[in-house]
């Protein structure tokens, strides 16, 4: 999706699925060394010892990979989308080297704001779902979006 998409091309319902992506064990250590530095994130010893059997991803890591799969695949087009928040994040089960992920989100609530008329808000349920087709992750995303300009814009 390459064009500009306001408030008003976005549809409650409206679905999204990316197509399969993994972590390898070098990316998940590199975050956690970064982002959370936790050893079950970071140390293959430890994770092997401990009740996962391996290392696993970092939930944060879970979070942006389905932000960015979808911003890869051009979900919002050239939209300025402003994220306000996220709600309900739940991580679900673990995630290792080499699982393989899809991200699926659908829209769930398109709001037009009352007091700027020219903008909006766009409710996403993103579930991320490992090989065997369970959710591993889950949350609602609150963006805010312009409304189609005067005149009708692109």
């Amino acid at each position: 999706m390459s064009k500009t998409r306001y408030l008003e091309d976005f549809q409650v319902g409206e679905r999204w699925q990316s197509g399969p992506v993994s972590l390898s064990a070098e990316e998940i250590i590199a975050f956690g060394r970064a982002n959370d530095p936790q050893p079950m994130h970071t140390d293959p010893e430890y994770g092997a010892k401990s009740a996962f059997g391996s290392i696993i991803a970092s939930g944060w890591q879970i979070a942006i990979l389905s932000m960015r799969v979808f911003i890869d695949a051009g979900g919002y087009g050239r939209t300025p989308m402003l994220g306000m928040g996220i709600d309900e994040l739940r991580w679900l089960k673990p995630v290792r080297p080499g699982d393989v992920l899809t991200v699926e989100r659908e829209v769930v609530e398109v709001k037009r704001s009352e007091s700027r008329p020219d903008r909006g808000t766009v409710r996403t349920r993103v579930v991320v779902k490992n090989a065997a087709g369970e959710p591993v992750l889950s949350l609602y995303s609150l963006g805010r979006i312009p409304a189609r300009p005067a005149g009708g814009g692109a």
